[in-house]
């Protein structure tokens, strides 16, 4: 071999020593990166990862993998709330949605004045801390009524809430309840669902939250098996939480730098003590957007009274007039064309 030839074989051994030189370093860059981001002083990332893992069944391995149930856990109750122990005053709620002269801030006058045209309901783009929201204010509450897919676990029944809605003759329609998800979501519920006066559907029979309106018309938050609900009087309701709102007191939480479980597009129902009923959806993933608190602020401009917690995430879903107004995106932030398959919702029924 030549001189020549052996320089540069030298100078190639030299060049693939210096690349896998380089790309160790990189890789270490990675892992004390990582290292830090996990273990480290920040706690940020880590409150993220695990929270955002936890809520949902899938991908709890993700922080089973990294943390010791003792650290997650102690994540999770940072973002713990305290159940409001009190019963709705319905008293309180006397219906009178009519125009008004005066109006005590912009926001009720926002609710209020109607828009050209459509005495039904009046949608508003509004912020829910600094993410994207939509607001509807639904005027006769005697309209709003329990929506749900058309059979439940028989594979047949599956259905967006856009279908749903234009199904059950509804102008708008939002998610509600609990339901088996296989991905790309099922026609299984979980809990009760209530309609009419009737129970339609539970897999059990202890007391739940179960959210939904009387006979009069007005938003009932109680803690109650399904035939003591229907004995107060519930009409149409499911379940799922936490309360938000009762007598116009928030829902308080154990950390509130956190304000409740973690961020995630959100869905809300709340009814103002006018009777004026709130259907509020927010951008976001299973990762970012509003939390419970950013929520409950909002509600309370807009002048809610008694307000919930509706299912959110990947399944939030504002249908208007058979069009999704939301963007509904998964866990991996790709959006859902037409949105997540659900089981149920409130809808506003102009049949």
């Amino acid at each position: 071999m030549s001189k020549k030839e052996k320089k540069a074989k030298k100078a190639k051994k030299q060049r693939k020593i210096r690349k896998t030189t380089i790309l160790f370093i990189v890789l270490d860059i990675l892992v004390a990166g990582c290292f830090l981001l996990c273990y480290g002083p920040y706690a940020g990332f880590r409150n993220l990862i695990v929270s955002t893992a936890m809520s949902t069944k899938s991908h709890q391995y993700i922080a089973y993998t990294f943390w010791s149930d003792e650290v997650i856990q102690d994540i999770l109750a940072k973002g713990a709330y305290i159940p409001i122990n009190e019963a709705v005053d319905l008293d309180q709620i006397v219906i009178d949605t009519a125009p008004k002269d005066t109006y005590e801030n912009e926001y009720d006058e926002a609710i209020l004045t109607r828009d050209p045209g459509n005495e039904d309901y009046k949608y508003m783009k509004v912020k829910v801390g600094k993410y994207d929201a939509h607001l509807v204010a639904i005027y006769d509450p005697s309209k709003v009524e329990l929506i749900h897919s058309k059979s439940f676990n028989t594979g047949k029944g599956q259905e967006r809430i856009k279908d749903m809605c234009n199904r059950m003759g509804g102008a708008v329609c939002i998610n509600g309840g609990m339901f088996i998800d296989y991905g790309w979501g099922s026609d299984v519920p979980m809990g009760y669902l209530i309609k009419d006066g009737k129970i339609i559907w539970s897999d059990h029979s202890g007391p739940a939250d179960l959210i939904g309106f009387n006979n009069d018309n007005k938003l009932l938050l109680v803690n109650a098996t399904g035939e003591e609900a229907i004995n107060m009087g519930m009409r149409d309701a499911l379940e799922f939480g936490p309360f938000l709102i009762v007598n116009g007191k928030p829902l308080e939480f154990v950390d509130a730098t956190v304000g409740g479980y973690n961020r995630a597009a959100r869905v809300a129902i709340a009814q103002r003590k006018d009777g004026v009923v709130l259907f509020l959806v927010t951008e976001g993933t299973h990762a970012a957007g509003p939390n419970m608190l950013e929520v409950i602020e909002t509600l309370q401009l807009y002048g809610a009274y008694n307000a919930a917690n509706l299912d959110g995430g990947t399944s939030a879903q504002l249908a208007i007039n058979g069009q999704i107004i939301n963007t509904p995106k998964n866990i991996y932030g790709q959006t859902v064309t037409g949105g997540r398959r659900v089981v149920s919702g409130f809808g506003l029924i102009l049949k």
